[in-house]
């Protein structure tokens, strides 16, 4: 018997969804539009447009995201492009027709404020699936046409988006642009990563049994074993050795780091950034 679709899924993110696009919309309209400040990325170009050409802002968010629709049909696959169909179309609604009061005109407040809900909002609508600016997917296209890492592409574009408001606007708002896009990446990071960013630990010591009893009693996580053998640093170079491998958040690794060095001083200690994991035995909350 076929399993029924998952409605409670769907629904959870329409409001990861929703709540990105309120923010983005408040981010835009209630701190960017009236300072005449752009971000980066595919809302930039929208905003470096309105300001150039005085097109309305909700129209150009629809037409210039077009050919990402598609290719965010071709790169990552159809439900996330209908996803993203309907989060580009709720933003250009939210603009075009809620009205939002300018907050502040501090510039430097619009910049850190404009950036922080607009990078909010993106990172729930990817929570929920979704994009609300177009700029990944083509990094991800150019990567696989052409070669380079996606981080670079998306460095490249930018480049060329605030070199493009330093020519149309002035260099004082391309600046105050970039602070707004640094804000904007940031908070993005935060919303997708979390505040429990995780770390990756390798412990090797000869007092493995009790650093992985340590592990599992005090510190509450797993561990994975695996098996070596020991090269310059320990008795032989040919004994046997067993690595412990867990994975921790980053608001444990001092925590850990003491218990260790407490059993085994001379314990070796590697850590590796990891941003999310799924299954397995991970605390998720520091207690």
């Amino acid at each position: 018997m076929p399993h029924s679709p998952p409605y409670r899924s769907y629904f959870k993110d329409f409001l990861f969804i929703l709540a990105g696009v309120v923010l983005a919309a408040l981010g835009l309209k209630g701190f960017l539009l009236p300072a005449h400040f752009i971000d980066g990325g595919v809302t930039g170009i929208c905003l470096l447009l309105a300001e150039a050409l005085g097109w309305p802002l909700a129209l150009l968010l629809v037409v210039v995201n077009i050919p990402f629709l598609f290719l965010a049909r071709l790169v990552i696959g159809r439900v996330f492009a209908l996803k993203t169909v309907a989060a580009i179309l709720l933003l250009a609604l939210a603009v075009w027709l809620v009205e939002f009061p300018s907050l502040t005109e501090d510039r430097v407040l619009v910049a850190v404020f404009g950036g922080f809900f607009l990078g909010t909002g993106i990172g729930l609508s990817m929570r929920g699936g979704s994009v609300l600016d177009g700029t990944e997917i083509l990094a991800i296209f150019l990567s696989r046409r052409l070669g380079t890492k996606v981080s670079d592409w998306v460095i490249l574009i930018n480049l060329v988006i605030f070199g493009a408001a330093a020519m149309l606007l002035s260099l004082e708002q391309a600046l105050y642009s970039l602070l707004t896009y640094i804000v904007a990446s940031k908070a993005l990071d935060f919303i997708i990563d979390g505040v429990e960013e995780y770390t990756g630990v390798t412990i090797i010591s000869i007092q493995h049994p009790r650093i992985r009893t340590m592990l599992i009693e005090e510190i509450g996580t797993g561990v994975t074993i695996f098996k070596g053998v020991g090269g310059y640093g320990f008795h032989e170079a040919t004994q046997e050795q067993d690595i412990l491998y867990t994975v921790i958040t980053r608001l444990e690794i001092r925590k850990l780091t003491l218990a260790v060095q407490e059993i085994d001083p001379g314990a070796f200690i590697t850590m590796t950034s990891i941003n999310d994991v799924r299954g397995g035995m991970v605390r998720k909350r520091v207690v």
